[in-house]
């Protein structure tokens, strides 16, 4: 069975034919059975093999075995699919998901009993718990606001724990950590203080290898290329340059900074001159890793990063939505690693698999003894400047030589219109035809509307559960238009269009 949200009436009954939803109930409730009904499963196609180098990256800084290693990719890319769609049935009653141990067991949380069945069909671990993600989230804005009008003392980072079903707030000193919590107003319930030793610190202003200078002086690490429009570029740290500094890279002039956020967000992306090329590529130390889109990783994925003072290292995502408190102030909404950074990483690309994730942001420890490290949503940044990240992905049979072709960045459930919010116009009858590429690991859609002189109609559609989709359509004359859907998963595309 497909599982598409082809129309509102046809999601609404599909979601109640799963019977998911109700009234919450407390954690520890008793299990299910499993089920083997097929109309509950997320279909996902085998996974890719994985870049040059990960596999063994894996086993170096996570103690697997090939096999093991081949294995947890595996498993990371179907629940990388399978989230979103169990988040989207869930829906109120979701509390987050996660992979555990050396297997990346895909565990999914819930606070009503009877979505059980649904995730257990998929091969999940199902936990019901007290709080749903939602809540959660709302006592975690609510300590980001508090943190925003007077940063808090020995309070150096908050997340949400799925694992937990808490808000954990680390702390210096206790009883001030206590006396934030509750200045925030926040259900206490659903806080966990517990005692840390970190002091997080921007990793900025010391020497890197590959890396790029800011107005001659500091130094950071290139994120990911982008570009924005016909301009080229890369995403970095916001706390490596304001607006209007400039940047070289092996001594030769590179580009401008355009725009800039820390504290409160840590990104910023930089403008190149026509000598610099974007390539979808990230620097393993030695050889390249492909970026083939922006799929966010749940947690407990591995992940490595890349940075210009300590080259290539990996490790797993312990939390997304976490807050953390710098010497300059709080940052919001940033990942929590076990990967392992010093000072001159900051700005540098942080991936799980082909899936850009984020821009190094902080940390602490350092590569000799350890430690953790904060990374920035690449998503966010994309969507909050207008960016497109720039990939390898290959065009679907049929695409090449579109006449007109056209690129964008989606967040799952999000959609575009193309060309350009706008639409094109033929006199003839002939063949339509779009080709979609999409990024790996993720279902984006395609549909062609036709223009009827009072409304859009859609006339072809691509639903496959793939990345790619390509539509032929033999139509009249008249206004055409492109809808690109992200189905599931989040990241870059690239659309080629030919008309009669």
């Amino acid at each position: 069975m497909r599982l598409k949200r082809v129309a509102a009436t046809s999601c609404a009954v599909l979601l109640a034919a799963l019977s998911l939803g109700g009234t919450a109930s407390t954690a520890g409730a008793s299990p299910v059975s499993p089920t083997t009904d097929d109309a509950l499963v997320v279909p996902v196609e085998p996974a890719p093999i994985a870049p040059e180098g990960v596999v063994e990256a894996l086993q170096r800084d996570l103690g697997l075995t090939e096999t093991a290693a081949k294995a947890r990719l595996a498993n990371e890319y179907r629940a990388a699919i399978q989230e979103p769609a169990l988040r989207q049935r869930l829906g109120a009653d979701w509390a987050g998901a996660w992979l555990s141990g050396d297997s990346a067991q895909f565990v999914v949380a819930t606070t009503d009993r009877r979505d059980v069945r649904a995730i257990e069909a998929n091969g999940a671990t199902a936990r019901v718990v007290a709080h749903s993600l939602a809540d959660l989230d709302r006592v975690r804005e609510a300590l980001d606001r508090s943190a925003l009008r007077r940063t808090p003392a020995d309070t150096p980072l908050w997340y949400v724990d799925v694992t937990t079903n808490k808000v954990v707030v680390q702390s210096h000193d206790s009883a001030r950590t206590r006396a934030f919590v509750v200045d925030s107003g926040v259900d206490a319930a659903a806080v966990e203080i517990v005692p840390s030793t970190v002091r997080p610190r921007a990793l900025a202003d010391l020497r890197g290898g590959d890396a790029y200078n800011i107005n001659n002086s500091s130094r950071c690490s290139i994120g990911f290329p982008i570009t924005r429009g016909a301009q080229n570029g890369f995403v970095t740290a916001g706390h490596c340059g304001r607006a209007g500094a400039t940047t070289t890279g092996n001594g030769a002039a590179q580009g401008t900074f355009q725009a800039s956020s820390f504290p409160g967000n840590d990104y910023a992306w930089v403008a190149t001159n026509a000598n610099w090329t974007p390539r979808p590529l990230v620097n393993r130390y030695p050889g390249t890793v492909p970026v083939a889109g922006s799929t966010q990783a749940p947690a407990g994925s591995s992940i490595c990063r890349s940075g210009s003072t300590t080259g290539w290292h990996c490790g797993t995502i312990q939390q997304h939505n976490t807050s953390v408190t710098y010497p300059q102030g709080t940052v919001t909404g940033v990942t929590r690693t076990t990967v392992c950074a010093e000072p001159g990483d900051s700005g540098g690309s942080f991936i799980s698999g082909s899936q850009a994730q984020g821009v190094t942001s902080g940390g602490s420890g350092n590569c000799s003894s350890g430690g953790e490290t904060y990374h920035q949503p690449v998503n966010e940044i994309l969507q909050t400047y207008g960016l497109t990240l720039v990939t390898g992905n290959t065009p679907p049979t049929g695409c090449a030589g579109a006449q007109n072709t056209y690129s964008g960045t989606l967040a799952s459930g999000a959609q575009a219109i193309q060309p350009n919010n706008s639409y094109y116009e033929t006199t003839a009858s002939g063949t339509h035809t779009g080709c979609l590429t999409g990024p790996v690991g993720t279902d984006f859609d395609l549909a062609l509307q036709k223009w009827n002189g009072s409304t859009w109609n859609e006339v072809a559609a691509g639903t496959t559960p793939q990345a790619n989709e390509t539509i032929n359509h033999n139509g009249a004359a008249g206004r055409y238009r492109y809808v690109v859907h992200a189905y599931s998963g989040s990241g870059g595309y690239t659309l080629g269009v030919s008309k009669p």
